[in-house]
């Protein structure tokens, strides 16, 4: 009996042990990741048509820590999806890229943003038209605003485009997230995802001018 309960509380202090070390190792990993958070991640804003179709690509990137879509660059505050969609809060889909430039280049996440949209057309994209629709690149600081400049002239001077490119460059404001059944659009309804992309004539475009 003695025996028995002897063990039970040497079974129970390295119980205690055993979830004081997870607890410190936890509390250490938490600690890297405030410190990665605060240090490293940088910010990319993208505006390139129906949000859906442009976070599946950068998802896929390595050094992309996260991809969030929604509105930005209007003037009303909280919008909702079909207040945007109405065209009168002057916001655009996009995207929001948290990455970390020692594993990926803001240049790389550009050249990303030009091979997934048609940068010709003004206001729209595809089969979708109106100003929420508008191709941006929205900054964040001055080396942003240079780098997206550069890619632009680069662009126009490739002469893979007939007409002149449409997509502005602007400061970036206020970030809205958007509602939750669009984050991810590709992974929680693929069938719909894949049907509107072809539809839009999106698919038919990229694999037509970049191969995508």
């Amino acid at each position: 009996m003695v025996i028995s309960l002897m063990r039970f509380i040497v079974i129970i202090l390295l119980s205690l042990i055993t979830l004081t070390q997870a607890y410190i190792v936890y509390a250490d990993n938490e600690s890297k990741g405030s410190n990665i958070d605060n240090k490293e991640i940088e910010k990319a804003v993208f505006a390139g048509g129906c949000f859906w179709c442009m976070q599946n690509p950068y998802d896929e990137l390595k050094g992309v820590v996260s991809t969030t879509v929604g509105y930005t660059g209007g003037h009303v505050g909280n919008p909702t999806y079909e207040e945007v969609c109405a065209g009168n809060t002057g916001h655009a889909e996009a995207i929001e890229v948290l990455y970390n430039p020692s594993q990926i280049s803001y240049a790389e996440l550009l050249n990303v943003f030009w091979r997934n949209i048609d940068p010709t057309t003004l206001n729209r994209q595809f089969a979708d038209v109106g100003t929420q629709y508008r191709t941006a690149i929205f900054y964040n600081s001055e080396e942003q605003k240079q780098s997206a400049e550069s890619s632009k002239l680069e662009m126009e001077r490739s002469g893979i485009y007939d007409d002149p490119i449409a997509t502005e460059i602007t400061p970036a404001s206020t970030f809205y997230r958007a509602e939750d059944y669009h984050q991810k659009y590709y992974e929680k309804c693929p069938l719909k995802y894949k049907m509107y992309k072809s539809g839009s004539g999106r698919e038919q475009y990229l694999e037509e001018m970049y191969g995508n």
